[in-house]
């Protein structure tokens, strides 16, 4: 099976748990990390983070459970299919 890879960006204030809810998230769902990187400026935390969602029909649970943590931090999370992603950025 070809591997299916989506990108999941992360932007807000930050605090303390950001990190282990995303994850958490992606864990539960058995969905491995391929790639990340995060930085934090002054107060604006950003991360993006490469996923493998091959065993994912669709991304639609992830979407509400992003969701979930996004309005319980105040966060924006996003997540879609990493051609989609590289189509909609590419110059």
């Amino acid at each position: 099976m070809k591997q299916k890879r989506a990108v999941v960006s992360v932007i807000g204030k930050d605090q303390v748990g950001i990190i282990a809810k995303v994850t958490a998230v992606l864990a539960d769902n058995h969905i491995n990390v391929l790639d990340i990187s995060q930085t934090i400026l002054q107060d604006f935390f950003t991360m993006m983070m490469l996923v493998d969602v091959s065993e994912q029909e669709h991304l639609d649970v992830l979407h509400r459970q992003f969701d979930q943590v996004s309005q319980e931090l105040g966060l924006k999370i996003n997540i879609q299919l990493e051609e989609i992603f590289q189509a909609m950025h590419r110059v």
